[in-house]
């Protein structure tokens, strides 16, 4: 197997391997800024725990395929203080345990670092104080513990854990360390909604392994640019997801944790997907969608149904195949590499077979309303409403861009808010001229392959060249869907506009479910995203990026400032 190696931002920047060197990529200073050292937090003795347990990010193995294990990085738990049911272990499975919080407990969380690098855990979703948000700047050393405390704010939901040191958010997130949080509440509890061995997580992600069944991780410029693509897919750590149900009614808690990877959930059968909820909790009642879209760090709660299928039959949950995934001249070359495996960006593939194995003797009814959200905010009501902020995507060759910056500790006018505000923030492309990573002139664009830094425990896949685009126009060559993970509170969509490529954005417009409460968002070239979004309680540094990894650590990154 062939070894390949993996250039960190810093290093591509710097001129590695002779790779645009010609171009301009304003913002290098601050995304390239020395890592800090902040002593890691440790426990408060004011502090009284209703739960209490201890996480441990260290190297291991697991059962991917059959044969030889794969080497991974994995975060284990042991429950101190708490309910039984706060861990809940995935059957040989890679990925930390789901754990399991109720609304108003009061958690503590003892991180210890045994891997051999920097590391710093996010609580995706949740509503928490900077110090407790896995903020990079907090990234600590390794035999270092770092201790966090917080009560438990968020309405009943599906959040995550993942690590968020920058510039090795991917790399730790590939070899291993996710998992599921899932956070109930005396709302959720009232609807008798399917639970226990009824109700199903589904962490979806994709890799690539060699013979030996590793890990491989690479493509080198094209990676670095457009995401990683795994060549086979994986559900809660598994391949070929398989699962013997009930003829009844299920509930799918479904988490999209692939580094890069965008699916279109589809029954096969052409069924509607029953929506329940979305990344912030419930909606307000089910909604039908013919599939739904699900990008790198969204949830989906899915109602299924297994009602009056015989025994012995099958259901399988697909991504449909959809366009725009990556700019056209990406999806012509990457797109070929995979179309053997099915699994091209946009591609049609299964996820997961769900095998009619038995009659159930009770099922469940779809209540008709859920939960009671709390009151739609209007436009007015925002601290802004007459001057929007903005988010501003930008992209060109190796310099993705937020606000036409990269990340750093120079907060902006537009990225500071008073605590306690609600805000109004326009999300969009902005493929303007101008010297902060916009269309710009920028001649020849050619692109060529690469090698990197080797990973112990991986094999690496060959980095590939791209070449021969000239002239200017870079932003909109490189154009692509991302999506935008504000940290904090969670928000609601206000509007989404289009003007763009009707035809791409025909083959997915249909899949999105704006109602709900929202952390992250698929912003496709050519939208705009209107959203208001609160920023209570806590003051403090909060991160917005592109929740495609290679992307945030390239430095699509920025953080907003509550004061």
């Amino acid at each position: 197997m062939p070894k390949t190696t993996f250039f960190s931002r810093r290093e591509l920047l710097s001129g590695a391997a002779g790779v645009c060197a010609s171009l301009a990529v304003p913002g290098v200073g601050r995304a390239d800024m020395a890592m800090k050292k902040i002593p890691p937090r440790q426990a408060s003795e004011s502090f009284r725990p209703d739960v209490d347990l201890e996480l441990v990010a260290r190297p291991g193995s697991a059962p991917i395929l059959p044969g030889p294990e794969t080497k991974v990085w994995r975060y284990d738990a042991t429950l101190l203080t708490g309910p039984e049911n706060t861990l809940t272990p995935l059957a040989n499975s890679y990925l930390g345990p789901v754990l399991r919080f109720s609304r108003g407990q009061k958690i503590r969380i003892r991180l210890r670092n045994e891997l051999p690098e920097r590391h710093i855990t996010h609580w995706h979703g949740l509503h928490v104080p900077e110090a407790m948000d896995g903020h990079p700047d907090y990234a600590f050393d390794p035999g270092e513990t770092y201790v966090y405390e917080f009560e438990m704010l968020n309405r009943a939901g599906m959040n995550l854990y993942h690590p968020h040191p920058h510039e090795a958010t991917a790399t730790q997130v590939y070899r291993g360390l996710a998992g599921a949080i899932i956070v109930d509440d005396e709302e959720e509890r009232a609807l008798g909604l399917p639970s226990g061995e009824f109700e199903l997580p589904l962490v979806i992600q994709d890799r690539t392994l060699d013979d030996a069944n590793q890990l491989i991780y690479g493509g080198g410029m094209h990676m670095s640019m457009f995401g990683f693509y795994g060549r086979r897919i994986l559900v809660n750590g598994r391949a070929d997801a398989r699962f013997d149900v009930a003829s009844r009614a299920y509930r799918l808690r479904v988490l999209n944790a692939s580094n890069a990877r965008v699916y279109k959930l589809a029954w096969d059968d052409g069924a509607p997907v029953t929506v329940l909820g979305v990344d912030g909790g419930l909606l307000e009642a089910p909604e039908t969608r013919p599939y739904v879209m699900l990008a790198p760090g969204e949830r989906l709660d899915i109602w299924a149904d297994f009602s009056g299928r015989p025994i012995g039959s099958t259901l399988t949950l697909r991504s449909a195949r959809f366009y725009g995934a990556l700019p056209r001249m990406a999806e012509r070359m990457m797109g070929g590499a995979m179309m053997e495996q099915g699994l091209a960006p946009g591609g049609d593939y299964p996820i997961a077979v769900f095998n009619v194995a038995r009659a159930a003797d009770v099922g469940a009814v779809l209540p008709k309303s859920l939960a009671k959200l709390l009151p739609r905010r209007r436009l007015e009501e925002a601290a802004n409403a007459d001057n929007p902020a903005a988010i501003k995507i930008s992209e060109a060759p190796m310099n993705m861009l937020l606000n036409g910056r990269a990340y750093g500790d120079d907060i902006q006018p537009g990225e500071r808010f008073p605590v306690d505000s609600l805000q109004l923030i326009d999300i969009f492309h902005d493929h303007g001229a101008g010297a902060m990573g916009g269309m710009g002139t920028m001649g020849n664009c050619g692109m060529g392959g690469m090698r990197g830094m080797g990973m112990g425990g991986m094999g690496m896949g060959g980095g590939g060249g791209m070449g021969g685009m000239m002239g200017g126009g870079c932003g909109m060559m490189f154009s692509m869907p991302h999506p935008i993970h504000l940290h904090g509170q969670q928000f609601q969509i206000v509007s989404r506009s289009f003007e763009g490529d009707d035809e791409a954005y025909a083959s997915l417009r249909e899949g999105f479910v704006d109602s709900g409460l929202k952390d992250t968002v698929l912003v496709f070239p050519g939208e705009k995203l209107r959203i208001l979004k609160p920023f209570g309680d806590f003051k403090g540094r909060f991160m917005f990026h592109c929740h495609i990894l290679e992307h945030e650590d390239m430095g699509m990154m920025r953080q907003f400032l509550v004061e």
